[in-house]
């Protein structure tokens, strides 16, 4: 199998998984996955607000999305660690959950956005965009966005900072696809440069000796 066959494999089974995990612990504030295949099997790092109803009693939970991976999806022996979302607004899948229960629930698409938008900013997101897409006014489709802070769209800052989730939504209108991306706080770019405050100080008195010595050789 070539490496591009391989690559769209991978990328069609990971999707599967991450839809069927979503379905199966969404009441979980199911926050998304990361997945590594081993010799031994599919390691999968499930994120979640509530890890308690992601293991269930006595591990039931986890042992039947377990078992429906490998029934369903042919994932061979997967390997489900769950780990707890520390801070849910800085996480992609989350936010863009909460967006669509605003909705579905007739808060108007704006104030829904401009809310998680603040949310996000408040915890410390060094960036954030989001994108709301469907027939939001007429019958035709459109879109809505909106942006604040930093958000590479590019090159391998983009792809290794930024974090992105799409989820869709029922609505009466039809289906609105809800895209928030986040740029965490501890991210760093090579095109941002700090400067140290000792560094600054010193420089700045050294100006200040320079003007001083050429005010004293005028007089």
């Amino acid at each position: 199998m070539s490496a591009i066959k391989r690559v769209i494999r991978d990328a069609i089974e990971r999707m599967k998984i991450d839809e069927l995990l979503a379905e199966e612990f969404d009441h979980a504030g199911y926050g998304g996955i990361t997945l590594t295949k081993t010799p031994m099997g599919t390691q999968i790092t499930l994120y979640t607000m509530r890890p308690g109803r992601v293991i269930g009693k006595r591990g039931q939970s986890i042992k039947a999305a377990s078992e429906r991976l490998e029934r369903e999806i042919g994932v061979p022996n997967p390997q489900i660690t769950v780990v707890e979302i520390e801070v849910p607004e800085l996480n992609p899948r989350v936010m863009a959950s909460r967006i669509a229960s605003a909705l579905e629930k007739g808060v108007h698409y704006r104030r829904a956005v401009f809310w998680a938008l603040r949310r996000i900013m408040e915890a410390g997101a060094m960036g954030c965009e989001i994108i709301v897409k469907g027939k939001l006014r007429s019958d035709r489709s459109r879109f809505e966005k909106v942006t604040e802070g930093y958000i590479p769209k590019a090159g391998e800052p983009a792809m290794k900072h930024v974090r992105k989730a799409t989820i869709h939504v029922k609505m009466k209108r039809g289906v609105y696809g809800i895209t928030v991306k986040i740029v965490p706080p501890e991210a760093e770019f090579p095109d941002k440069v700090e400067v140290e405050a000792e560094e600054a100080e010193a420089e700045a008195e050294g100006e200040e000796r320079a003007e001083e010595a050429e005010e004293g050789g005028e007089k």
